[in-house]
């Protein structure tokens, strides 16, 4: 298959993240509802981190298994182990201390604005000292957690790109087409995923930080574009070891966000909606898995 029809896959697989992202915008959602959808993204997310990690473990078993039949050595094993254990690492750890550093700057933010309204207009004004701060660092929690739910998937998604370019590029077509369905089905969900933070907000705080279409897009484009840059990838090479590079960030990432995502729920007491919507995000991840399954992929 050539690398336009490849490329015209990877595009198809990775837009459909786009179907779940309106739910951000819901206003004022019931309370119970807003538990419900943080406790189905938590669901999906946990599905995803099974996912990425049982396929990224997949080199390192492999090369065990060559072990115990005497058919190679311990050498794949480590260096495979090294990746998975240096890339999660790195998932996991760097949102750690970059929410840490975010926090101090959205402090150091607030403490400006304070003093340039404490002294009133004869001082700098206070879009001119915001003006120069990350805006980023002015985001709600919301927001900043959507943003890291977006580039963790974003990550998973383009492992799932090389996939498809890679059997693209081997003219297995059949199977190129079946990776598209599942994955895009995957990618429906994981639109929701993203947004879940968003719609779960307090009355209050929903109603004042209602994300627009154009922050939604931005949303889909860091995690559904990589997808589109995966297959492009794969189409050119096949690499095993920068398919768990990946798999192994993207599962860091994603289980620092699932972390978040349980101190929302928390906060919610309410444990029974908390167990209905992991049982739904996990179905929905396992359902959609099922037709990758059957790709034989």
């Amino acid at each position: 298959m050539d690398l336009s029809k490849t490329l015209l896959l990877g595009f198809i697989a990775g837009v459909t993240i786009l179907l779940g992202l309106p739910v951000g915008r819901m206003r004022r959602p019931a309370p119970s509802l807003r538990a419900l959808l943080n406790a189905v993204a938590i669901g999906i997310l946990l599905f995803l981190v099974w996912d990425v990690l049982s396929h990224a473990w997949e080199p390192i078993d492999t090369g065990l298994g060559a072990v115990h039949e005497h058919r190679g050595g311990l050498g794949s094993v480590f260096g495979y182990g090294t990746l998975f254990a240096g890339g999660l690492a790195l998932g996991l750890l760097s949102l750690v201390f970059y929410e840490r550093w975010m926090s101090r700057f959205a402090g150091q933010s607030a403490r400006e604005v304070s003093v340039a309204e404490r002294f009133g207009p004869g001082t700098m004004a206070v879009g001119e000292l915001t003006a120069t701060r990350w805006r980023i660092a002015s985001w709600s929690p919301a927001r900043r957690l959507a943003l890291l739910i977006a580039v963790g998937i974003g990550l998973h998604n383009f492992a799932e790109g090389l996939a498809i370019g890679q059997s693209a590029a081997r003219n297995e077509v059949a199977l190129a087409m079946l990776l598209v369905i599942g994955f895009g089905l995957h990618n429906a969900t994981e639109g929701f995923g993203i947004v879940a933070p968003l719609a779960a907000q307090a009355d209050g705080e929903a109603t004042a930080d209602r994300p627009s279409w154009g922050f939604l897009l931005l949303l889909g484009a860091i995690g559904g574009g990589p997808t589109f840059l995966g297959t492009a990838v794969g189409h050119g090479f096949t690499s095993e070891a920068l398919s768990v590079v990946f798999l192994t960030l993207a599962a860091g990432s994603i289980l620092y966000v699932v972390i978040q995502l349980l101190g929302v729920a928390a906060k919610a007491r309410r444990p029974d909606l908390l167990a209905y919507g992991l049982l739904l995000g996990l179905i929905a991840g396992f359902a959609t898995d099922a037709i990758v399954t059957a790709a034989g992929a």
